[in-house]
């Protein structure tokens, strides 16, 4: 048999061999792993709730700490975004803000706690009403400055956001301005031009300062857009926001 017929049949062998031995199972995603592919599917509640649920569990399995509460803060602020009732809507955020700050203190250079955290304030304020929860506005506004510090374009965007809706919100005597709003909410669609609340925001602070045409026209750039792979449920639901918004004032026609 000569040199390239012994060639042959060596790679023949090796393919036998190779089709042969069993295949080698996939490494382990983990907990945290498990969770973030059910938070895929948040849309579903009982999906993020589950999500959370796997995330306890990871705790318990002592995973990454760190990546467990800021993962648990973000879930929270989901579920609580979307539970209806008044009451356990606050408990949910205080848990977010609970599990942002435990973050926080396992990586305090490190940018999710205090992005979560600084989410979590907002909307428990929200809950509370705005005139009710003005404390918050500082510790929310520091919360993003150091979000600023450590990645400004984290959440695409999402520090410059949450300041921007904040000085929107608070009525100017305690702090807020329309023009700081503005600034904060353009530099964040510079981030995230393709995030529908970005563009939402924008468009109430546009109102404000009685900017109709620019505030139609990011409400229209939401129904537009093409959704990015990992905002599909808030894009769905931002473009029903954006719908709403643009049939009535002042965008509806008399």
């Amino acid at each position: 048999m000569n040199n390239k017929a012994i060639l042959i049949s060596a790679t023949l062998l090796l393919v036998l061999v190779a089709s042969a031995a069993p295949a080698r199972p996939q490494a382990s995603v983990g907990l945290i792993g498990q969770s973030d592919q059910l938070y895929t599917g948040r849309a579903d509640l009982a999906k993020a709730k589950a999500a959370l649920a796997k995330l306890e569990e990871a705790l318990a399995a002592k995973e990454d700490a760190y990546a467990a509460y800021w993962r648990m803060s973000r879930v929270e602020y989901w579920i609580g975004d979307h539970t209806a009732d008044g009451d356990a809507k606050k408990k949910i955020f205080q848990q977010g803000i609970e599990h942002a700050k435990k973050a926080i203190e396992l990586g305090p250079g490190k940018v999710e706690g205090h992005f979560w955290l600084g989410v979590n304030y907002g909307v428990y304020g929200e809950a509370k009403g705005v005139l009710k929860s003005l404390s918050l506005v500082k510790p929310i506004k520091e919360e993003m400055r150091r979000v600023l510090e450590i990645d400004p374009a984290y959440d695409r965007g999402g520090a410059d956001r949450i300041l921007g809706r904040v000085y929107h919100e608070v009525p100017g005597i305690a702090g807020g301005s329309e023009k700081k709003s503005l600034e904060h909410l353009l530099k964040a669609v510079e981030f995230g031009p393709r995030v529908g609340l970005n563009l939402l925001y924008l468009s109430d602070t546009y109102i404000s300062l009685d900017r109709i045409d620019d505030a139609r026209k990011a409400l229209e750039t939401i129904l537009t857009m093409e959704p990015m792979s990992d905002l599909l449920p808030e894009t769905a639901e931002e473009r029903d926001q954006a719908r709403a918004k643009l049939e009535r004032k002042p965008f509806k026609k008399k």
